[in-house]
């Protein structure tokens, strides 16, 4: 009968080799917890209205769907006594063609539009150069009443 043979206690060395995997594999996972955090959380969900005044495909390296919304504040005017306008800076996700494809036909026909968006908590390269998505379009269907012919004379 052989009798069991006791482990080698380990060396410092050692001890310090498995600490400091230990501590890598854990920075890792809160490392992916954290990135899986900012891809997929929303902070906010809205809509906002107003006439789609420009639609691009940017980036350097990752070529992302930029647009900007004019959101006309009606009634407001600055000291000179032209009105007021805001613009939304929005993103739409790679892979809703769809999407895109209505936001074009708004911007083209100068129509009023209701876009639902998330906001995420931070912006990330590959997807969008803001933190606002649009997720959804709602179109009017009739063109924004500053297209209207305000002329007194009614032409």
């Amino acid at each position: 009968m052989t009798t069991p043979v006791a482990p080698a206690p380990r060396t410092f060395g050692q001890k310090v080799g498995r600490l400091t995997i230990r501590l890598l594999l854990l920075a890792l996972a809160v490392l992916v917890a954290w990135m899986l955090f900012i891809y997929f959380a929303v902070y906010s969900e809205g809509s906002r209205s107003g006439m789609v005044i420009k639609l691009s495909k940017r980036g350097v390296l990752f070529k992302t769907w930029e647009g900007q919304l004019n959101m006309q504040s009606f009634g407001a005017m600055d000291p000179s006594g032209a009105s007021l306008n805001e613009v939304f800076n929005f993103s739409v996700q790679k892979g809703n063609d769809a999407l895109y494809r209505e936001l074009e036909e708004a911007s083209l026909s100068g129509e009023r539009v209701n876009l639902h968006y998330v906001e995420r908590y931070a912006r990330l390269p590959w997807r969008g150069e803001t933190t606002y998505f649009v997720t959804r379009v709602e179109r009017n269907g009739a063109p924004a009443a500053s297209d209207v012919d305000k002329s007194p004379v009614g032409h």
